[in-house]
């Protein structure tokens, strides 16, 4: 597959289903100006993953201040999602914006990213957490500064304050969903980056469910090409 190449389309499929089997899966959506067309093929090869969508509020022709927004695709999407049994997350965006969509459809969960959070200077990250956590169902886990998005790993010196981390972790707990994490950081190794996040969330804060080493596991082994 090319650079550009969408995994997403029928030929992959076939490849993405081996190279992830027994694996917990999500799909970050296209970001291209997807057709219909083109969501139908994604949320078939989502289906055949059992995989959640992130998907942003432009791939489904919404606007971040709802300059633009065409109800109509955005309602056949989630319909289409709906049908074939496949989660769709919206990713935080324009706090406004994720909350009309999700007051409008009912099945849109919300795919909460810390780090854009953390940085809006017209809302608070205990207002994001408390507008957002009772249909959390994914989480983007990222640090920074507090002027850029810089995906630093969790627990960046100078980074979000602890309290706004144990302040998340403790409003999910009240809700009973299936929530899933995923590190999203640049330019960090996956084993560099795995293991300053994981201390940070697991050893230093507390969070439940870390993780457990395979048997045989060795991280030296890793040769990126």
């Amino acid at each position: 597959m090319g650079h550009n190449d969408c995994r997403y389309v029928h030929r992959n499929w076939s490849r993405l289903r081996e190279a992830t089997r027994d694996m917990l899966v999500s799909l970050h959506g296209r970001n291209d100006g997807p057709t219909m067309e083109e969501w139908t093929e994604q949320l078939e090869c989502a289906k055949l993953l059992g995989a959640p969508i992130i998907a942003k509020l432009e791939s489904l022709c919404i606007s971040e201040k709802l300059g633009i927004a065409d109800w109509g695709f955005a309602g056949d999407v989630i319909a289409l999602a709906k049908e074939r049994d496949v989660q769709l997350c919206l990713e935080t965006g324009s706090l406004p914006a994720v909350l009309r969509i999700g007051e409008r459809f009912d099945s849109i969960g919300y795919c909460f990213d810390t780090g854009f959070a953390h940085i809006d200077p017209s809302h608070s990250f205990r207002e994001y957490v408390d507008k957002l956590a009772p249909r959390t169902t994914y989480l983007h886990l990222t640090d920074n500064y507090g002027l850029f998005d810089d995906h630093e790993p969790p627990g960046a010196r100078g980074g979000m304050p602890r309290e706004n981390w144990e302040y998340l972790i403790a409003t999910l707990q009240k809700y009973d969903n299936d929530v899933i994490g995923a590190l999203e950081m640049s330019p960090c190794m996956p084993g560099p980056m795995i293991r300053q996040g994981s201390i940070f969330l697991f050893d230093v804060l507390g969070w439940p469910d870390k993780p457990a080493k395979k048997a045989g596991y060795n991280e030296t082994s890793y040769r990126p090409t």
